[in-house]
């Protein structure tokens, strides 16, 4: 059986719209940004699971301040950004390290994706991305302490991984980015049809995410700063003709900012 049939991946939801993850085989289970350590603990104790590792993806306090209850009885590792403020890290970690977790039989590549936060990382392995508050389904992360050409070069990195790589982000944001979606590229017929099956699940209260990355470039306006449509809207609405996609991605998420 393949690490990524073997390994299950439960979102436990926290706070109003965060989604802390749960990787899950046998009897182990690694967290990845546990923001609060309690409902990690209901859920540990709910499915009688020991917690072997912590991933961190960056240092805002929705994402890392469980981490210091959950391992306070526990000897275990945590990983987390090399240049990020997380006292709780016991392995810092930054792009082309590697992170395994053997319990599970996965091995994580680390990704650089500054631009939230000024050294954001993703983790990468089995097919699955787990990618904190950089790229959200049909949306992004505010640019906080990098700079707009950080995120976008970020946003291009994680977009050449495979199509049929899983996106699992950290926040339920999906439909509120779906609105600003459809405004920015109303011609977007994968976009539409988007729209209807993730309302379909938020109704049904289900996740809308994991998303995949072949249906982020289909939808996402952050990773399609160089399609007409969504380049003519991005200079209808700053004033100006806009070519160069870095300019087009930095108009698009000032508009976010302010819809």
């Amino acid at each position: 059986m393949s690490d990524q049939n073997r390994i299950q991946v439960v979102p436990i939801p926290a706070f109003n719209d965060n989604y802390i993850w749960a990787l899950r085989s046998g009897r182990c289970a690694a967290i990845v940004d546990p923001g609060d350590a309690q409902p990690v603990l209901d859920y540990l104790a709910r499915e009688n699971l020991e917690l072997i590792a912590i991933l961190a993806t960056h240092h805002h306090a929705d994402h890392v301040g469980g981490i210091d209850e959950l391992k306070r009885d526990r000897d275990i590792p945590v990983y987390g950004p090399r240049h990020e403020p997380i006292d709780a890290l016991t392995h810092p970690v930054s792009g082309g390290d590697r992170v395994a977790i053997p319990q599970l039989g996965i091995e994580f590549e680390v990704i650089d994706v500054p631009g939230h936060t000024r050294a954001h990382i993703a983790y990468y392995g089995s097919k699955r991305l787990f990618c904190g508050d950089t790229l959200f389904a049909c949306g992004c992360g505010r640019v906080f302490e990098g700079t707009p050409e950080q995120m976008h070069a970020s946003l291009v990195k994680l977009a050449a991984l495979p199509d049929d790589t899983l996106v699992y982000c950290a926040h339920e944001y999906t439909l509120s980015n779906l609105r600003f979606a459809r405004a920015v590229e109303p011609g977007n017929a994968a976009l539409a049809e988007r729209e209807r099956s993730d309302t379909h699940a938020r109704e049904q209260n289900r996740p809308t995410v994991p998303s995949t990355l072949a249906r982020e470039k289909a939808t996402n306006p952050f990773l399609r700063c160089a399609q007409p449509e969504v380049v003519s809207s991005a200079s209808r609405h700053r004033g100006a003709t806009l070519t160069d996609p870095v300019a087009v991605f930095t108009a698009l998420r000032e508009w976010k900012n302010k819809f």
